[in-house]
């Protein structure tokens, strides 16, 4: 078992995103060491269509992780009162420019943009958030090129807790484009991480708490704070918590997941915090896919899992 994994006697034990987060990290900063011997220096570069606090953080935390890494980032911010047609050309340049391995559309975008269509717009070989249509369409028939990054980063995370996904009956909660879908696709591809048995739950399922309860595996992307209980869930279950809900207000405000950590962490056998546990991971394997692209680019084979 991963040392990111932390031992607790008579409860739960954590599964440290942040930990695991820093061992990807490092793997992808001896990859770019890799890509520099060889003349390459992998580049992605952030767009931003958006007056939104959080995303502006976001793109500053990305943008710092490329530089620990060695990867050379360039930020493109467009303003909110642009015209579609400016971002898209935007997009055009970035698909167009040879030192841009991976291109990031930093949702959400503003009101009067076709998300999806920007989304469409980013040449699918530098999609490295795995959302353009052809890339979904890969993981589905069993080809994937760039995964997900949350989808990704959970994988890892149940790899490092030594979780046996191979036959393993994995409840996922949410059926969201960026988490729940893929990740039932990821986990049901031939593999070490993938030939699981997959349930996808969502707002019409009926008895929740039975499928929980049946599960080796719960994954928790449904968005609403707490949701799942220590009843619904049994002893030696590993729990996914992908939620983050912030509740409360003033000194009182705190960040929360879809599981109720507290209560659960004295039943089940392993689950992740929040924060701290799949949020790390999904901006590592940002970093991971980008250096995959600049290789694949260069037909260079990376000494890489």
């Amino acid at each position: 078992m991963s040392d990111a994994i932390r031992k607790r006697s008579g409860r739960a034990d954590v599964i440290d995103g942040e930990a695991v987060a820093e061992q990807v990290r490092a793997e992808v900063a001896d990859a770019v060491e890799q890509l520099e011997a060889a003349g390459v220096t992998p580049g992605l570069a952030t767009v931003l269509m958006s007056d939104d606090p959080a995303s502006e953080t976001y793109v500053r935390m990305k943008q710092r992780d490329c530089a620990e890494v060695g990867i050379e980032s360039r930020h493109v911010e467009i303003d909110t009162d642009a015209p579609q047609e400016e971002l898209f050309d935007r997009i055009d340049e970035l698909n167009a420019d040879d030192a841009i391995d991976g291109i990031l559309i930093q949702r959400p975008l503003t009101e009067s943009v076709d998300e999806p269509a920007a989304l469409r717009r980013v040449d699918p070989e530098k999609d490295v958030d795995g959302f353009h249509p052809e890339n979904v369409g890969r993981l589905v028939t069993g080809d994937p090129r760039f995964v997900p990054c949350t989808p990704l980063g959970i994988q890892r995370l149940l790899l490092e807790a030594d979780v046996e996904i191979p036959g393993s009956d994995v409840v996922i909660v949410g059926r969201s484009e960026l988490v729940g879908k893929p990740l039932a696709n990821l986990l049901l591809l031939r593999g070490k991480g993938g030939d699981a048995t997959v349930t996808v739950c969502h707002s019409k399922t009926d008895d929740l708490a039975s499928h929980i309860g049946r599960a080796d595996v719960v994954v928790v992307a449904a968005g609403v704070p707490e949701l799942v209980t220590d009843e619904m869930l049994t002893p030696g279950t590993v729990v996914i918590d992908v939620g983050i809900n912030a509740v409360g207000e003033g000194d009182d405000r705190e960040l929360i997941g879809d599981v109720a950590y507290e209560a659960a962490a004295e039943t089940v056998d392993a689950i992740t915090p929040v924060p701290g546990g799949v949020g790390p991971m999904t901006r590592a394997m940002l970093l991971r896919n980008t250096v995959v692209s600049a290789a694949r680019k260069a037909d260079i084979e990376l000494d890489f899992d």
